[in-house]
């Protein structure tokens, strides 16, 4: 009798446990997911597409401002589940990514535009690293982050990165507040600069290269998008090309970065116990690889590329509008205005140096 008086309680208390963390996770998803829908909504209209502001810029920005407001008091429920999109939901968007782009990519824009890319990221990341840490004495996390963001593909690699570079949500957000700003006055001035050297004959630059300078050095996809249709639709089609190139170029970028970190916290005596100095392997770069290798070999069907990117989209959304609830602006503000000097002296490394590169280096092929 006792025996199965116990038995049947402890059923549905396992039931309860096995329901437990899911329910939980519903508030908070459930609250980043209305975020995300009004980003998605937003981004849709031509006026905010125009300005290269993305559906992951204004969830971001969405996130924020209820975040410093009135999420503080909905935390307690909603902190599980907006973890969760911050966390787990990020990981598969950044390997659904993948679907963006196929290795034949490559070949439109022929081995300059992938020398372009590479010199371009590996230098503009590297002088992150010096000027923020030597120059300016930021922290190593604020520095990594925004040179990923800087360097590859805005908002998606700051993401990305933070697993590999531990960031906390403060330095993330920092990080993909200078990919706005710079990336945004980068969407206006590329175009403006095109048209002024049109008018007065400086250089002979037509749509391709000026898709190849603008695929190479501006931040975030969506703000690539907007300053190749300011000028053409050939240019734009070069750009996102050229763009798609340096994206495919994170998951080699996150491995070689976790090596690295590995390696420099053996060298100051494994800081953080000994499970500092182990490489962290950011499994879900080596997903994105694969599910871009996949989508080379053209064996799915357009309409499920075609969902499985407005999938990759809402994901990523989700995990910038947990981000946004998770950042506290008095934190943001603490950073003080060295990031947005970093960024500033990068936008201009990208802007100059960024076109030295395209002039010099098509003319070795």
């Amino acid at each position: 009798m006792n025996t199965s008086s116990i038995s049947a309680t402890a059923q549905p208390a396992a039931e309860s446990g096995w329901l437990h963390k899911p329910l939980g996770m519903l508030p908070g998803l459930l609250l980043a997911g209305a975020i995300a829908a009004l980003g998605l909504w937003a981004a849709r209209f031509p006026s905010v597409a125009a300005h290269g502001l993305s559906a992951l810029t204004l969830a971001i920005v969405i996130g924020l401002v209820i975040g410093n407001t009135v999420y503080p008091a909905m935390a307690a429920r909603c902190g599980s589940g907006v973890g969760f999109a911050k966390a787990r939901l990020l990981r598969a968007g950044i390997i659904l990514y993948g679907l963006r782009l196929t290795f034949q990519d490559i070949g439109q824009v022929g081995m300059a535009g992938v020398l372009i890319d590479a010199l371009v990221l590996s230098s503009t990341f590297l002088l992150a690293q010096w000027i923020g840490q030597k120059l300016l004495g930021m922290d190593r996390r604020t520095t990594l982050l925004i040179g990923a963001g800087s360097s590859i593909c805005g908002a998606a690699a700051v993401l990305a990165t933070e697993p590999v570079a531990k960031g906390r949500a403060e330095d993330v957000a920092v990080a993909v507040a200078t990919v706005v700003v710079f990336g945004t006055i980068g969407t206006f001035l590329y175009p403006a600069l095109f048209h002024w050297n049109a008018e007065h004959g400086w250089f002979d630059i037509g749509l391709q290269q000026y898709g190849l300078y603008v695929g190479s050095t501006v931040h975030e996809v969506a703000q690539v998008v907007a300053a190749g249709e300011a000028v053409g639709s050939q240019a734009a089609d070069v750009a996102v090309i050229s763009k798609m190139v340096r994206v495919m170029m994170l998951a080699p970028f996150l491995l070689v970065l976790s090596m690295w970190l590995a390696r420099s916290e053996r060298g100051q005596g494994g800081e953080g116990g000994a499970g500092g100095s182990r490489i962290t392997i950011p499994w879900f770069a080596l997903g994105f690889v694969l599910m871009a290798g996949i989508h080379s070999l053209g064996v799915l069907p357009d309409g499920l590329v075609a969902a499985g990117v407005e999938l990759d989209n809402v994901l990523l959304t989700l995990a910038m509008a947990a981000l946004g609830l998770t950042t506290h602006i008095g934190a943001v503000r603490a950073a003080g205005t060295r990031p947005l000097l970093l960024a500033s002296l990068l936008f201009v490394w990208l802007l100059v140096a960024g076109w030295a590169l395209n002039l010099w280096i098509p003319a070795l092929f």
